[in-house]
């Protein structure tokens, strides 16, 4: 347990996140010190509880190392919701919870009977918040999606690409984290509100809705001007250089970023050539834009000379804001990150020592902290039925016996 005070002790969640959005939410409420219990099954698994295994190669829900990360600081309650039995049992928590946390299709947990006014009714002042892909009303209310298709329908993926070429895409799952983190600040309201008024909510935060501000520069475009924006590489309107730079090694890249006169002036004394300054291509923000291509072929000279590490040393300590772009070892390996703790270490019954990302907030009074590994699946049933609910050694028995708990 935390050891120092935790900003959301006493306060319990049922977690119902499924795949990596909902898992966020609960995630972080847990750093904070929530007691936060995931409820899942054996029967249909969480996609975290899938995947190739690390070790050996039968199937194994205790190996995917995302949710070592995004289900930590968690207890686990597997039951069979197809089960009367199970779904009483999570009314029975619901009922001494305070948050209720899901993102599952629209309408799964109404027609298992453990929708809004349901649970409202077995704890009038519940918390509770959907992470639905599009909304719970409107004409894409049933989509099922992941984040990636939540970044084509918002629009995100047009603009990322080069220029003049067909759009990449985002190639990550933004819309995930993201709408957990809207969920979290959402709740952290909603508990403040509470605790003035005594009145819970129903909150909904959709992936679409929350990545749409993402795009309000692309948006504002288009309505200003009639504009539809397309891919721009890496560009950025009143910088240039502004982009990453190849250096020397095998995919060794340097991220380089120059606003105004002053930064150009100090970035042709570390690059050094000479002319570079005065030159007449260059020699204003608007010019150093519209000669981009040839900005960065100078730039690209420079760079390719030296280590990524290097050339972001010599930038950086003339005032030019440059980073190294970092792989999964040079950021393990990164002093500054782990001066930082970014991440932090674990001890997995099935695979042994490992490091999980770090909450990145650093709260002096109240730090989040990462107090406990992944559950196991089912790993707290008897702490949930018989500790928090009060069930007798017969009843959990019946209940394993009926297949309602897993």
């Amino acid at each position: 347990m935390p050891t120092s005070p935790s900003a959301l002790s006493g306060t319990r969640v049922v977690d119902f996140g499924w795949a990596w959005a909902g898992a966020v939410c609960g995630q972080i409420l847990g750093d904070f010190g929530a007691e936060v219990i995931k409820v899942e099954s054996r029967s249909r698994l969480d996609p975290m509880r899938q995947g190739r295994p690390i070790i050996g190669d039968k199937p194994d829900p205790e190996q995917n190392p995302i949710s070592s990360n995004v289900n930590r600081n968690k207890y686990s309650l597997a039951v069979n919701l197809k089960k009367s039995e199970a779904v009483d049992l999570v009314r029975k928590l619901v009922a001494i919870s305070d948050v209720v946390v899901e993102n599952m299709s629209v309408g799964v947990l109404d027609r298992l009977g453990l929708g809004y006014e349901t649970l409202q009714a077995v704890r009038p002042d519940i918390i509770m918040v959907s992470l639905p892909a599009a909304g719970r009303t409107g004409p894409l209310s049933k989509i099922r999606a992941y984040g990636p298709t939540i970044t084509g329908l918002s629009g995100l993926d047009s603009l990322v690409g080069y220029e003049n070429e067909i759009p990449t895409g985002f190639q990550q799952p933004i819309a995930d984290p993201n709408v957990g983190l809207h969920a979290v600040l959402a709740v952290l309201a909603a508990l403040r509100h509470r605790r003035r008024t005594g009145e819970g909510q129903y909150i909904e935060t959709s992936q679409l809705q929350t990545l749409l501000p993402l795009l309000g520069s692309a948006i504002a475009e288009y309505t200003m001007t009639g504009r539809v924006p397309g891919p721009q590489d890496n560009r950025r309107p009143g910088f240039a250089p502004y982009g990453t730079y190849a250096c020397s090694g095998e995919d060794q890249w340097v991220s380089v970023a120059v606003a105004t006169n002053q930064e150009w002036a100090a970035l042709c004394g570390v690059i050094g050539l000479p002319g570079l300054e005065s030159d007449s291509r260059f020699l204003t923000s608007g010019l150093r834009e519209k000669n981009r291509l040839e900005l960065d072929d100078l730039v690209s000279g420079w760079t390719l000379q030296r280590s990524a590490k290097d050339a972001a040393a010599a930038l950086q300590s003339s005032g030019v804001a440059a980073a190294p772009c970092l792989g999964v070892e040079g950021r393990f390996l990164n002093e500054h990150f782990r001066d930082r703790e970014v991440y932090v270490p674990v001890t997995h019954p099935v695979l042994g020592a490992e490091f999980i990302y770090a909450t990145p907030w650093k709260f002096s009074k109240t730090p989040p902290r990462v107090f406990r590994r992944v559950p196991q699946l089912g790993e707290h049933n008897e702490y949930v039925v018989r500790d928090l609910l009060g069930m007798s050694d017969h009843k959990i028995a019946d209940l394993k016996a009926s297949g309602a708990l897993e």
